[in-house]
């Protein structure tokens, strides 16, 4: 009966990659602060400010409310279909990626919100979401 006379092999784990990236971080950390330090030479005093704002701000998303007897509300305002394309497209002109939600009333016909929908897609707005609550939240 032969006995093996082979030795098994242990296991080993190769730490040179890691190594390797370890001296590549090093390396790329002081070239980055050399840059900062350059930056630092220059004797310059900022000028400081009390309140300091955006020059412009995002305008708000627009709320388009639909009953379930299929009247418009923006803003609290009745609108009809036209006034409500001609609104959305003055928004559109304003501001390119203007923000669009729709509520409808969940016992109404959906064809109410596809008209909006349609209105939406006529003048190009895509960024339109549609309101809903959770299940939890209603009483």
């Amino acid at each position: 009966m032969p006995l093996k006379t082979d030795t098994i092999e242990e296991p080993h784990l190769n730490l040179t990659p890691m190594i390797d990236i370890v001296f590549l971080l090093i390396i790329f950390f002081m070239v980055g602060t050399r840059f900062t330090e350059m930056e630092r030479q220059y004797d310059i005093q900022l000028p400081t400010v009390s309140d300091a704002q955006p020059l412009t701000t995002l305008p708000d998303e627009i709320t388009v409310n639909i009953r379930s007897s299929g009247e418009i509300q923006v803003n609290g305002q009745e609108r009809t279909l036209g006034e409500l394309e001609a609104d959305l497209r003055q928004a559109k002109k304003n501001y390119a990626d203007q923000a669009i939600v729709v509520r409808g009333a969940g016992t109404g016909p959906y064809q109410h919100v596809m008209d909006i929908l349609a209105v939406c897609h006529r003048v190009r707005i895509n960024n339109i979401s549609l309101a809903n609550r959770l299940k939890a939240e209603e009483q």
